[in-house]
């Protein structure tokens, strides 16, 4: 590891999740920015194992610190949709995990719709007896479907507001749930829209302020909700703001604090590109990269097309139109070829001084901080 303050280098995500308790012994909340595929739902993972300790007095039993949400909780939730008779439809509930362990001591009903009616307009019944959960849609007084299979997005919420009812009563001191001093939240709106996903940081907030003795990490790969969350904690001593990065070709993870830096999306994809230039890591899928941000750019500005905001340098007019009639047509075409991030291909030598003119000419003409743009690169 590295011992930069503002940027940290790691071998592993042991290591990080180590890091992470060691930053909560000094503040409250961990707020991480990181890209899909980085490891964060796996960091999660690593980070409640360390909290696991085997009881001295029961060592058949596990004593464990950590409360987390990610897809892992989702996973605790399993449809039976009935396909025999195609009447009762249920969610059910793994009651063989310790999430559940006050179900059936602390009816969950009305903490859940607390959370739930801020993002929802269905209701649901809790079978306790037999671990599952039926949804219905109250229309009238006399017209109420019942047993309805709700969409994705709607489950998605429904657990999120079921694990929040569960942080409730952990926060509450309630004893199934003492045993909790951390409490670890990886990216709850995978599956919601703006405006859901500012409602639900807001709840976040609400329930991490309000409370003295459990210690937060958040992480989402969602560029507005993490955004969102930072704003809460504008002012705030209490938190640490990181950015986490895998370097792929230096098989490291990268931790920037980006505590007092404005933080969007599009800055995170520019590090990432200028980086890839810098190691000569020039793969055909950051074509697509580059042309998400020229659209993004063009939208802000007031644009049709992504080509609006493509501006070379040439000293005629002529030469000026026809490099970027080039461009955007080499934009168009390698950001539509199937290169996938999966199984990159190197740039031609050719593709990449165009990539390179292309990138560098916008870099020039949109005046973005190019220390933060190092920075997290």
């Amino acid at each position: 590891m590295s011992t930069n303050t503002s940027v940290q280098e790691f071998n592993s995500l042991s290591e990080i999740a180590q890091h992470y308790r060691d930053i909560l012994e000094k503040k409250k909340y961990i707020i991480c920015f990181a890209h899909n595929g980085t490891g964060k739902t796996r960091l999660s993972m690593e980070f409640k194992n360390i909290g696991k300790q085997l009881n001295q007095n029961q060592p058949e039993e596990l004593q464990r610190d950590t409360l987390y949400f990610n897809a892992f909780t989702e996973d605790l939730f399993v449809w039976d949709n009935d396909l025999e008779n195609d009447n009762q439809r249920v969610l059910r509930l793994n009651s063989q995990s310790k999430f559940f362990n006050g179900l059936h001591e602390l009816p969950m009903e009305e903490k859940i719709q607390f959370f739930l009616r801020e993002l929802a307009d269905f209701d649901f019944k809790i079978d306790y007896n037999n671990s599952q959960v039926s949804f219905y849609r109250e229309f009238s007084e006399t017209m109420i479907e019942e047993n309805i299979k709700i969409s994705r997005g709607e489950e998605n919420i429904f657990k999120w507001c079921f694990f929040l009812a569960i942080v409730q009563l952990a926060l509450d001191g309630e004893q199934a749930y003492r045993w909790v001093k951390y409490i670890y939240i990886d990216d709850p709106i995978s599956s919601l829209d703006e405006h859901n996903s500012i409602n639900v940081a807001y709840q976040i907030n609400k329930i991490m302020t309000h409370q003295e003795r459990i210690r937060f990490i958040i992480s989402t790969h969602h560029s507005l909700f993490f955004n969102v969350i930072s704003h809460f904690f504008k002012k705030s001593n209490e938190v640490a703001k990181l950015y986490l990065h895998y370097k792929k070709s230096k098989k490291i993870f990268k931790i920037v604090n980006i505590e007092g830096t404005p933080f969007f999306h599009h800055i995170a994809l520019l590090a990432g590109l200028d980086s890839a230039i810098r190691e000569d890591k020039l793969y055909t899928y950051h074509f697509n990269t580059l042309r998400t941000l020229l659209e993004k750019t063009a939208s802000f500005h007031g644009y049709t097309e992504f080509g609006d905001c493509i501006i070379v340098d040439e000293d005629s007019e002529r030469d000026k139109e026809r490099k970027k009639v080039i461009y955007s047509r080499l934009l168009h075409s390698m950001s539509h070829g199937g290169h996938s991030l999966f199984e990159p291909v190197e740039m031609v030598d050719d593709n990449k001084q165009n990539f390179k003119e292309l990138f560098y000419d916008f870099l020039k003409n949109y005046k973005f901080n190019k220390n933060t743009v190092r920075k997290l690169g």
